[in-house]
């Protein structure tokens, strides 16, 4: 009877069997089921970002880069005198200049408006670094473990082609270019040289910020192989337009001369086959 009287009221009342462990104690199996059941609870599901939260996160990302552009830049207006011995480097070896000046300007204003050019794309190029680690960051949420590992070894990576980048711009590239276009073969010997100092500076720190930022292009490559965005074989089978392509955009990059296009353009080859060989080791891009 008693038996009878708690079976029935197990079916009809269940809420009275046991809550939170505490409660009516009916059998040791039902409390044993209970505590089965809460240690098996599984854990809640992590929420993925709203569309929102993207653009708040987009949005707090440019504006930490755009104070990252406004502090180099105040830097390099503070120091803009070291800059401009920095920047007035390769045209000191120019044997066709005559005078003690190498560059001159030509309307009043220009000595202004072109240090605060210079300033904003020095600015640009000094905060380089917080623009690469802003996009890392924006995208980190959405990859997995083994994409998270692969994208903080490329960001060192691309902090190393960084510095080769300038290194190489400012110190091979540059100073060939400036012997080149301004040697004797070019201007005879009755002709003087008279540059003009906004287009020529800017062209020198313009070339080091094209520099830097095209030798970024196999960080980027190899993170679109690692994403299997792009296959392997599709590099292979398009090297050779891609060596035509390397070309012209050096060519359209450069000053207009076969020494710095080809300066630049053998490093880049160098680097996207390099890029296709960690590939291969690594097996990114299968397919």
């Amino acid at each position: 009877m008693i038996q009878d009287f708690f079976g029935q009221l197990k079916k009809e009342h269940p809420e009275l069997l046991t809550r939170d462990g505490k409660g009516l104690y009916l059998d040791g199996e039902d409390a044993k089921n209970m505590e089965t059941n809460k240690t098996n609870k599984q854990p809640p599901e992590t929420t993925t970002m709203t569309f929102l939260e993207h653009l708040r996160e987009l949005r707090m990302r440019i504006f930490i880069s755009a104070l990252g552009v406004l502090a180099g830049s105040i830097v390099a207006f503070i120091f803009f005198n070291p800059l401009i011995e920095f920047l007035f480097t390769p045209f000191q070896t120019i044997d066709s200049i005559t005078t003690d000046k190498q560059l001159f300007i030509n309307t009043l204003f220009e000595g202004f408006l072109t240090k605060l050019k210079i300033s904003l794309l020095a600015g640009f190029i000094l905060s380089f670094p917080v623009h690469l680690y802003n996009a890392v960051r924006f995208i980190f949420p959405a990859l997995k473990v083994k994409e998270k590992r692969v994208i903080v070894i490329g960001l060192f990576i691309s902090f190393g082609l960084l510095g080769f980048s300038f290194y190489y711009s400012y110190y091979n590239i540059i100073p060939l270019s400036v012997r080149f276009l301004t040697s004797r073969n070019f201007i005879p010997d009755q002709v003087g040289v008279l540059l003009n100092y906004n287009k020529n500076i800017f062209y020198i720190l313009q070339f080091i910020f094209i520099a830097l930022v095209i030798f970024q292009t196999p960080i980027l490559l190899e993170l679109l192989l690692v994403a299997n965005v792009i296959k392997r074989k599709a590099l292979l089978r398009f090297a050779r337009y891609v060596m035509v392509g390397i070309f012209i955009l050096s060519a359209l990059l450069t000053p207009p001369d076969f020494i710095s296009q080809v300066s630049l353009s053998v490093p880049l080859i160098a680097l996207y086959f390099l890029t296709i060989l960690v590939a291969k080791i690594f097996k990114f891009g299968e397919g």
